[in-house]
């Protein structure tokens, strides 16, 4: 296990809640300045408006001349602002200054038009920013319709302390939610990982061999990987207990043939007659071989129990491998027996698999067929064919066949039936039976009507994975 740079879910989530947060809480203060500043400009902008209409309902016209009374409850309004300067001029429509500050700017451009309704800008005055609104006051005179301009100015100071009031206000309370939410995330999240602490502790009091399913309860994000957890216990307990299997099977099938073979090695060093000591020792030689073969299928059989966890499936060609197992197990010794290899014409013949478990499969049952199947005035048929989407490797040989009873038995380990005849150890049909079932394929044994036993392997040409 490598130790470098470990990864915290804890800290990786508490990180991305932050950064969520951080980023949240930023828009959120732009948005409470925002609406800080338009509450208070909304605010004093009644106020400057209330004044400018107040005072255009003082400005009269008498006998052509405009004449104004500075009402007091124009100038009383602003003083909610006591901090505040405020200006105003009040002018002809010719620019004749009626009353106020005559250098008061006067509205931009774009709301030079006449408003009979009070008008908002901002602009600067004697060095600060002033809020001005203005409006046109018409009056009916003697030969036509006159027309003043009144304009009310009031500096920012008032408006711009309220903004910051409610701005503090609000980003003290969003301070206060924001810790308040981070709080109630990190508990949250010591909530959610606790299943995740109990499977730990669970894990952790149990013994090496206790690979039960998990128990402790836990939340439906965590059910695929605890189920996963489950699957892979479960397949580890199947291969301990087929490891455990194949140790006990092991060493019973072994200590019989080594028994056997260290007391003819005894017989065999007290004789003193060199034909029974060669009659000993042609005993101990078949012990010997029978001992090798048995190791041989135990090797073969650890080994494919070994690939089938491993399951490293590749593009195989099914009649090189054949190719293989003849060469591998028919004898080169005189008396060869008649063996005789049919593969297609097309040429390779291609399908997913293992090539070292499907090649031993197809030795066993090669050498299943030379043992029991075999007659002095017969063959046998080895054959590969392509059936739709199925590849058929068929071993036909001219033996007694297979009874019914021994059909189904015939596929479990170390099944030799009542009356074998020859030696071995009963693993061969096994081991083909587990390759076919890794492979997705069908094994099946069935006596020919003219004598001997057909052994038909059917192996995908395309591999179908759950």
């Amino acid at each position: 296990m490598q130790h470098g740079r470990r990864i915290s879910v804890r800290r990786r989530l508490l990180a991305m809640l932050l950064a969520l947060f951080v980023v949240a809480l930023g828009a959120l203060y732009t948005l409470v300045r925002g609406y800080a500043q338009q509450t208070a400009d909304t605010t004093y902008d009644q106020l400057l408006r209330a004044s400018v209409l107040s005072m255009a309902d003082s400005l009269q016209l008498v006998q052509g001349d405009w004449q104004m009374d500075m009402p007091y409850a124009a100038l009383a309004l602003l003083e909610q602002a006591p901090r505040d300067r405020v200006f105003y001029r009040v002018a002809a429509a010719d620019g004749a200054l009626i009353s106020g500050y005559a250098d008061l700017p006067l509205p931009p451009a774009r709301h030079a038009e006449a408003a009979d309704s009070p008008q908002l800008y901002a602009t600067t005055y004697q060095g600060q920013p002033v809020r001005v609104a203005w409006m046109e006051r018409k009056v009916a005179g003697p030969r036509a319709t006159e027309s003043a301009r009144i304009l009310v100015a009031q500096t920012r100071e008032a408006r711009d302390a309220l903004a910051e009031r409610i701005l503090w206000q609000g980003t003290l309370a969003l301070i206060g939610f924001t810790a308040a939410a981070l709080a109630l995330a990190y508990w949250g999240l010591q909530r959610s990982l606790s299943p995740i602490q109990r499977i730990e502790r669970e894990l952790a009091g149990r013994s090496a061999s206790d690979l039960h399913p998990i128990a402790a309860p836990v939340p439906e994000e965590l059910d695929t990987l605890v189920h996963s957890l489950d699957g892979f216990m479960a397949r580890l307990a199947e291969n301990l207990d087929t490891l455990r299997l194949f140790i006990a099977e092991a060493a019973h099938q072994l200590r019989t043939p080594l028994a056997a073979l260290h007391a003819q090695m005894e017989v065999a060093l007290d004789e003193e007659d060199p034909a029974e000591q060669r009659r000993s020792l042609l005993a101990v030689l078949r012990n010997a071989e029978k001992l090798s073969r048995l190791v041989n299928q135990l090797l073969s059989d650890a080994s494919v129990i070994h690939r089938s966890n491993l399951r490293r499936f590749e593009p195989v060609d099914l009649a090189e491998l054949l190719r293989q197992a003849v060469h591998d197990t028919v004898p080169q010794a005189d008396p060869q027996p008649d063996v005789r290899l049919h593969l297609p014409d097309t040429g390779a013949a291609m399908a997913p698999g293992d090539s070292l478990m499907l090649r031993e499969a197809f030795k066993n049952l090669i050498d299943n067929a030379l043992r029991h199947g075999a007659s002095e005035d017969g063959h046998i048929d080895i054959g590969l064919q392509r059936r739709d989407e199925h590849w058929r490797i068929a071993v036909s040989d001219r033996g007694p066949g297979i009874a019914p009873a021994q059909a189904h038995s015939a596929f479990e380990r170390f099944s030799r039936g009542p009356n074998p005849r020859t030696p071995g150890a009963g693993l061969g049909l096994s081991i083909v039976k587990r390759v076919v079932d890794i492979h997705q394929g069908q094994l099946c044994l069935s006596n020919r009507p003219e004598g001997g036993l057909d052994a038909v392997i059917t192996l995908p040409v395309h591999r179908h994975d759950a």
